[in-house]
Formats: structure tokens, sequence, C-alpha cells
């Protein structure tokens, strides 16, 4: 139930999403080509989405595998491939379908589907063709441009076949240390004992491998693994190959962070002189140039990077480079599904772990302290009886177990009240018989709900986005699922034309839907009219004419309420032929109008001038005087 395991690095090289499916049915990928680093943890992301209701049935999911085998026609669940034993993880909330694989191998690199199978007939779908994951490993590529003018100089390039990451810096070792950052090649003068390793900045811990620059043999470390993962109380080996230009007069495994901190890395503690590790640690070679670090008991703090280091009269190993990660982890045994039959129980089982990669372990089943021979994967599915106990264990280290669980026992969910209408107050409630008391946990759809300690989860005010399938978990078993069925009235409906010119004669098809639980009914009306015009969510009119044009609503209703909304319908009675000629016509006659408007505008004016009258500035002989205006004859100058 969700991911415990160290995050992982994913990188997408289509970063647009892609939606597979038709109708209700459908699975939407957020990439569908995924570049990732061998070593590293990718999760492969999607959503899928079928019809809630079938038929008045709710739809209820109930198997989800990711595959990239089929087998007799049918899909084998990675989960169930021993190439992926304990590496891969399903992640889900709602409607998400999160595939995660750790600890990657060039191997991992395939196209990877996901099914879906639910209780409807028929009612299972596959996306095609998937999502297409490439693991790719860092490596140096030397080249020698000058090899008989230069000989000790190269430029060196690191490359990898696909770009897991967008805009990277790059960073360079030379002997295990750090010599330069940003750039994908270097060149310079090399000698004859040099190694170079490359790796992006941030993920150090998937550098390449050294390489030598010049010649064969040069000072180099190259650890067997990058991470390893082991049970608790149990023992590991961590390993190393070396090569040293000279001749080695020490040599030693430590933990970088455990040296004292005035020193350098390579000065740190000797891990056989380390108090934590008094008696429980050897170092051995079974042949020339590969050490082994064996450590035995382990404990959970001894979870950490561990490295290696020689020196020798002339030189000392670097210890930039990122060494083995070892994680130690205690087991525990998830009952994941239940199906309660008349007599026994039906469970899935899984063996989870801490770890980010334990993909190289392999897992054993105990049922009531028998050795299950055919079971290897982490899950396991079998009939239980009252009284069954079940544990697992790594291969190699069965002395070092889960503890045990009863599959048989479990809660129970009840739900009050059994029908549940949006906004009312509903509980949960999470009984078992156990004693004392258990400590309970409430999940919806594999995701913890917060502040749900107790047996009891309640809603106050319950909304149609609490609708899902709701179970606990009491100690280490999980309750039956529950579907809380949220019931509410149809929202305020969405209508819509298409097209949205209407010429006469042509169809028009009007849309309406709502969001509604149950499923709301939909009926069509014509203002001033009481007979339904039609029912369904489109409403199509063939053959359209001036008396359909008018008001038009839409009505949704289930049993918990009803709601409308209206759209207006106006028919065009001009075909969009002659409406475009028209309006080009328009434009060109206004154009014209304008054009002779503005050529005549000179002549006008120049009319006026010579039409404006030129009065008489003389005045008339014996008006000079006279204040009364009529008494003076009118004097016009009619001169040309």
């Amino acid at each position: 139930m969700g991911f415990t395991a160290a995050a992982g690095f994913v990188f997408l090289l289509l970063s647009l999403s892609v939606v597979q499916g038709q109708n209700d049915w459908g699975v939407t990928f957020t990439s569908t080509r995924i570049c990732a680093v061998e070593g590293s943890t990718v999760d492969i992301h999607c959503s899928y989405r079928y019809p809630s209701r079938i038929n008045g049935n709710v739809t209820v999911v109930e198997e989800v595998l990711w595959f990239i085998k089929v087998k007799e026609n049918l899909p084998v669940d990675v989960r169930t491939d021993s190439e992926f034993a304990g590496r891969v993880q399903y992640d889900g909330d709602k409607n998400d379908c999160t595939l995660r694989i750790t600890d990657l191998k060039p191997s991992d690199s395939a196209v990877y589907s996901f099914r879906f199978i639910t209780n409807q007939p028929g009612g299972r779908y596959t996306s095609e063709p998937g999502v297409t994951l490439s693991v790719t490993v860092f490596q140096v590529q030397v080249n020698k441009p000058y090899p008989k003018a230069y000989p000790t100089w190269a430029v060196l390039t690191c490359h990898s076949s696909c770009q897991p990451f967008n805009n990277p810096s790059y960073i360079w070792y030379k002997n295990g240390l750090k010599i330069q950052e940003d750039t994908s090649f270097i060149e310079q003068y090399f000698d004859e004992a040099d190694s170079i390793s490359c790796a992006v900045k941030g993920h150090e811990k998937f550098s390449s491998p050294s390489v030598c620059v010049l010649h064969e043999t040069c000072n180099r470390v190259i650890y067997t693994e990058r991470s390893v993962c082991v049970s608790k109380g149990s023992s590991v080996n961590i390993s190393c190959t070396y090569n040293s230009y000279y001749k080695v007069t020490s040599k030693f495994w430590f933990r970088p962070e455990r040296g004292p901190q005035w020193k350098n890395p390579s000065q740190s503690e000797d891990l056989r002189t380390d108090s934590q590790y008094t008696g429980r640690v050897q170092v051995f070679e079974t042949e020339r140039g590969r050490s082994t670090l064996r450590i035995t008991d382990l404990r959970e703090t001894d979870s950490a990077q561990y490295q290696f280091t020689f020196r020798t009269s002339y030189f000392e190993w670097g210890s930039s480079l990122h060494g083995t990660t070892l994680t130690v982890t205690a087991l525990q045994v998830q009952v994941i599904r239940v199906t309660l039959l008349q007599s026994y129980t039906e469970a899935e089982l899984k063996c989870h772990s801490s770890c980010g990669s334990a993909g190289r372990l392999h897992y054993v089943w105990f049922k009531n302290g028998q050795k299950n021979k055919t079971q290897q994967t982490s899950t396991y599915t079998d009939h239980f009886y009252p009284g069954d106990n079940v544990y697992c264990a790594f291969r190699g280290h069965e002395d070092y177990p889960s503890p045990s669980v009863y599959p048989s026992i479990r809660p129970s969910v009840l739900v009050s009240p059994s029908e549940i209408v949006e906004g009312i107050s509903v509980t949960l409630t999470c009984s078992s018989d156990t004693n004392p008391a258990a400590k309970y946990t409430w999940y919806k759809r594999n995701q913890s709900l917060p502040l749900s300690s107790g047996d009891i989860y309640h809603f106050t005010s319950i909304s149609s986005e609490d609708r899902g399938i709701y179970y606990c978990k009491s100690e280490d078993h999980y309750s039956v699922d529950v579907f809380v069925d949220v019931q509410y009235p149809p929202n305020l409906p969405s209508v819509s034309v298409s097209p949205s010119e209407i010429v006469e004669g042509s169809s028009v098809n009007l849309t309406c839907s709502s969001d509604a639980n149950p499923a709301a009914n939909y009926t069509w009306y014509k203002e001033n009219e009481e007979s339904p015009k039609a029912s369904g969510q489109i409403f199509t009119i063939t053959d359209i004419r001036a008396e359909h044009s008018g008001i038009y609503y839409c009505e949704v209703q289930n049993i918990r309420g009803r709601h409308n909304s209206t759209l207006h319908l106006t028919l065009s009675t001009v075909s969009p032929f002659l409406r475009n000629l028209t309006t080009k016509m328009n434009r060109i006659r206004l154009s014209l109008v304008v054009l002779m408007l503005i050529s005549l505008l000179p002549l006008t004016l120049w009319l006026r001038k010579k039409t404006t009258p030129l009065h008489s500035t003389t005045e008339p002989t014996g008006c000079k005087d006279n204040i009364e205006l009529d008494a003076c004859p009118a004097h016009e100058d009619v001169s040309p």
C-alpha cells in the first residue's frame, strides 16, 4: 500500500500525455518513452478510466496488472516474473496506475502495457502498445586524435545510448578524484596509470565504470554491485575489483561518513578497527585483484555506502566515486487482498521490505512452518483456514524471517447509514476479534487516510468526492473492500448546439450533459409545448426548418433531484455561400463610395470658394448716422 522504497530517477523523452481508448474506457500515459540509468529506480505513470455504471450496476475494478510478456494468450504480471523478483511495486490512488521498478537492468528495456479488469461483463481493457522503457549505462569513450605527435593526449566523451537527463552537467573523475564539471567531454594529457570515469551532476551514484586511458593496466576500482539489499540479522558480501599500476602497500574498506572530520575520505577509519563492527567484519581476497567485505549479524544502522581504497609508495586511490550502497531491512508480510468464502479465506500476500533494490534476492514462503517450494516471488496467493500462519524470508537467509500473520483473521467494516446521500453524516466502523484491542488504519483505494488511527472513520458532511472503495487494517490484517456509493442530484446541465451556424435543411445536434449519481435521465422540451421533444443526452433535428427555431431546454433528473438549462436555436435563411458573397459585395460598395467621396472633396471646396458673396465695405450715402436698419436700402456687390 504505497511505496517505501527510496525514490528513483525518471527521465521522460516525451512529456505530452498520450491517451488510449474510446468512449468511457481508456488509459492515459504521462509519457510513452522513458530513458533511465542502470541501477536507478523508474516510475511509469498512467491513469485509467471506465464507466461508473453499466445498466445500473456500479463498476468495481477487480484486478490491475502490468506486463511485458504473454503466455498462452494471457499477459504475465511482472510481479510474478522471476526476472523482476522483489523489484516491482504497484501504486494506485483512485484511477492511478503507477509501476515502480527498482535496481534497473539493461534487460528491463521493453514495452510495458497496462491491463485492468472490472466486475462488468466483458469489462476489461488493455493499453496498446504501452510505454517503451530504455535502460542505459554511462560509458567513457576514448579518442586519441594525435597518437604519433602527442601519444599521451586524449579526448574523452561521456556517452549513453539514450538521453536520461535534460540539459545535464557532467562530472569527471581521474583516479577516483573529481577533476572537472559541466562539459560532456574533456581533452588533456594523461599519465600511463590514469583511469577516468564520468557521471551527471546530482546523480553521482550512477557513474560510469572507470576506464584506462592509455593502457590496459591502470589504477582503478570497480564495484561489483551498485546496491545491495539484505534482511536484518543476516550476512552480506560486498565486492570490488581493483588494479594498481604500482605495488600495493595497504588496502581496506571504510564508510566515508565515519572517518575523522579533519581527514580526507581516504583516511577514513578501517572498518576492521571500527568499534561498531567489532567481531562482525572480515576482508578477504578469493583471487588476485578482488576484495570482498563481509559483514555478519546485520543491523539497520549498517545501512550506508561502503568504499574501498588502496595505497602504493607513489599513489593513493581517491574516494570521490560512489561505492556500494547497503540497505538492511526487516521483512513484513502484507495482506493485499482477501476474499471471504464459505469455509476458508482466499488471500493475496506480499513479502515487503524497505529496500529500494532487492532485485537479486528471491523469496521463500512458509505456511504453518512448512516451506512452499514452488513460490519464489514476493507475492503469494493461497487458501487459508482459521489457525493458519504465514511468514516469509529471503532465500538463503531463512533464519531471519518476517513475523507471522494469520490471513484468516481479519476485521470487518460496517457502513452507517446503508443509503448514503451527499451532505449527510456517515460513519465507517472497523471491528475485529483481536484482544487486546488493535490499532486501526483506514485506506481509500490503496491510499492511507489522514487522522485515521481509530476504529471509526467519520464524515460529518459526505460529498461526491468521497465516493470510492474503503477498507481498514488491524495490525497486519486487512478487511474486505467496501464500496461507499454517495448519491447526489444532477448538477446544472451544460447545453450546446452543433454546428454553431444553422442553415435550413441541415442537421443539428443539441447536447446536454450533467454529473449525477445515480445516472440522470435526459429529456428535451421546446418552449410553449407540453409534450417532450426527445429523450437522451443528444437531441438531433434533421432537415431543420424555420418552425424549429425557438427556445429549448434540457431537463436532467434522478431519484435525488432535477435541474434544467435552456438554449436558443436560431435558423439562418441565407446559405453560408450567399451570406459570404453578400458580405463581400457590401464591402466592395463601401470601398467605392469612400473613394468617390475622397476624389470629389477638392472640387467641392473650389466651387464653394467661387460662389461665396463679396460684401461692399462702402457705407451708403445718408445712412452713416441712421440707426434704423430698414431706413437704408440694401446694396449688393454684383460684380463677377
